[in-house]
């Protein structure tokens, strides 16, 4: 939600390929998002989990207990810096919201992915360290590679199931139920805000590129 388009973004080849640009209401950084995403979203009352803190960290250290659930025997999986990594590969980001009562641990999971897509993506200024300034092909990794895609979904579920009691519902009960005075805080945004972010790049920047 505080993230600049001019830094985090190649605006002038968004805005050429006319690729949709949401600035979501959490943190965390900025991700492509295809058919080869996969999203996992954890939205508890403060207490769901017993003994944890609602705060960032103790929740992304629970977060990645129930992972290793999930990836044993699958690769040297392991959270560095808020990242899901396979070794020094990046293949899952996250991102969270926090407020009174409630959490949100939500990450995006690199199932597969366009290189070409990456592109659109700059390597941010406050990139982690063990990025250690690798572009995008050496920094992030498949999931397909190392697990089929049913396995994972299916130890996702089973790994929540240890902490919850779960129970299915169709997406279509959730929208039917859900608030109609509900306004979301993630918006798309204009083509007018990413042309101001060209015109907002410093002048030393806009010198380099030409």
């Amino acid at each position: 939600i505080s993230g600049k388009a001019r830094e985090l973004l190649e605006v002038k080849s968004v805005l050429r390929d006319k690729i949709p640009v949401i600035r979501r209401f959490s943190g965390g950084g900025t991700v492509i998002v295809d058919q080869g995403t996969v999203f996992v979203s954890f939205i508890c009352n403060k207490d769901a989990v017993p003994g944890l803190q609602p705060y960032p960290q103790p929740i992304m250290a629970w977060s990645s207990l129930l992972y290793d659930e999930v990836f044993c025997g699958a690769g040297d999986f392991r959270l560095r810096e808020n990242d899901y990594v396979f070794g020094n590969q990046k293949f899952g980001g996250n991102a969270q919201s926090i407020i009174k009562n409630r959490w949100i641990h939500h990450t995006s999971f690199l199932w597969d992915y366009d290189m070409v897509n990456m592109t659109y993506l700059k390597v941010p200024t406050r990139a982690p360290k063990y990025r250690m300034e690798r572009d995008h092909s050496e920094f992030i990794c498949r999931m397909k590679d190392l697990l089929p895609r049913s396995a994972f979904i299916e130890g996702t579920i089973k790994a929540a199931g240890t902490h919850f009691l779960l129970r299915f519902v169709p997406c279509d009960a959730i929208e039917s139920s859900a608030s109609a005075n509900f306004m979301p805080l993630s918006r798309m945004l204009t083509r007018q805000e990413l042309e101001a972010a060209i015109d907002a790049e410093p002048e030393s920047l806009l010198s380099q590129s030409l």
